[in-house]
């Protein structure tokens, strides 16, 4: 394996250091394994970098703890995912939180070009498990290609992952733990299933984590960020499914949601986000197609037309290059590939927005237009 993944590992541990602050660090030292070699002088001088932080990065035992969790990687084939590298999900790269590492067991494509989430509340009725079941049936039957993504919870999340099994459609389970356990037991059936399948499980935790409440608002953020659309089947007007579907607004992704009967307490969370503007109304597969422009049998963006750059400077072109090369781009993967420091890239990325040619993306994420 990667000797790198040891310091990306490392990464994702040391004490009170996040998602953003660690993707700051990789950019302002130039490399995960460049984190923990440089000075703890200069690491002070990273903005969001002060004593504390900078002396958690020199700390020895980050280190020790991610040998054993590669150890735990390399015995259950389980694939490690850093942010930065090419199979790392482009849509949860442009989330601002998106995690510095994901763990997957499996082989799903995570940058399948179509990806919904389905969620709800883990008490369904009968009507819940068919909005399911009809949904996935109809998608099933349809030429293009969809994975659906959920939580492996008990209601909505298991009945989800089950009717994509029975109609051929790739799943992914987003976990609030490690990939030493599974959490609620009884699906770990479906799960072995996912796995054997073109899906899978997901998750940021490291071996060893415990199952604990906030886990499971942290592993919301995934499912959203995984996904084109979020579809909320049925909730209550508190609930694990509404989280999710907050989140997908603020990631500025599309919400769905099935209506339900007026004083049904599982369809009041529905109601409120249909009624309050943060979800469109769905009843079956032709709206998803309609709000989002899918076209049946066209599973992949259209490519880029070629462009003449002869106007722009030299860092200018090599910026523009990198990106019409990839794809979009968090800045500081830009930053990365193109060996231009950060104080350099972002005045880059902004001249060209004004001149029309670079659209930024949530996340700090950019992409040619």
């Amino acid at each position: 394996m990667n000797d790198d993944r040891l310091y990306q590992i490392g990464i994702s541990l040391i004490p009170l250091v996040g998602c953003i602050t660690a993707r700051n660090l990789v950019a302002y030292t130039g490399g995960s394994r460049e984190v923990f070699r440089t000075p703890e002088k200069e690491l002070r001088e990273i903005p969001g970098i002060g004593t504390v932080l900078a002396r958690n990065i020199a700390n020895a035992d980050v280190l020790k703890r991610a040998e054993k969790e590669l150890e735990f990687i390399e015995k259950h084939q389980i694939q490690p995912l850093f942010y930065l590298d090419k199979e790392y999900p482009e849509r949860l790269k442009a989330c601002v939180d998106a995690p510095v590492m994901l763990y997957v067991k499996g082989r799903p494509d995570l940058n399948m070009a179509k990806i919904i989430s389905v969620v709800g509340t883990r008490s369904a009725t009968d009507y819940g498990y068919q909005m399911v079941d009809e949904l996935l049936s109809e998608l099933g039957s349809h030429s293009y290609p969809v994975m659906v993504v959920s939580g492996l919870a008990y209601g909505i999340d298991i009945r989800a992952h089950r009717s994509a099994l029975k109609n051929g459609l790739p799943t992914v389970g987003v976990l609030a733990h490690g990939l030493d356990k599974l959490y609620p037991p009884l699906h770990s059936g479906t799960a072995r299933e996912m796995v054997a399948g073109n899906g899978g499980l997901v998750t940021d935790f490291i071996s060893g984590s415990p199952i604990d409440r906030k886990h499971f608002i942290r592993r919301n953020r995934i499912i959203a960020g995984l996904a084109d659309a979020t579809i909320v089947v049925e909730s209550a007007h508190k609930g694990g499914a509404l989280v999710t579907a907050e989140i997908a607004n603020s990631y500025n992704r599309d919400v769905f949601a099935f209506p339900g009967r007026k004083g049904d307490a599982f369809s009041e969370g529905c109601n409120f986000l249909i009624k309050s503007n943060r979800a469109a109304l769905i009843e079956s597969v032709k709206d998803l197609e309609y709000i989002m422009n899918w076209e049946r049998g066209k599973s992949k963006p259209d490519a880029l037309q070629p462009r003449l750059f002869s106007d722009f400077s030299e860092d200018e072109k090599i910026v523009i290059t990198i990106l019409e090369e990839e794809g979009p781009l968090a800045i500081d993967l830009i930053c990365i590939k193109s060996g231009l420091p950060m104080n350099k890239v972002s005045p880059l990325l902004l001249n060209l927005e004004f001149t029309g040619v670079v659209k930024g993306l949530p996340g700090k994420v950019f992409k040619l237009i």
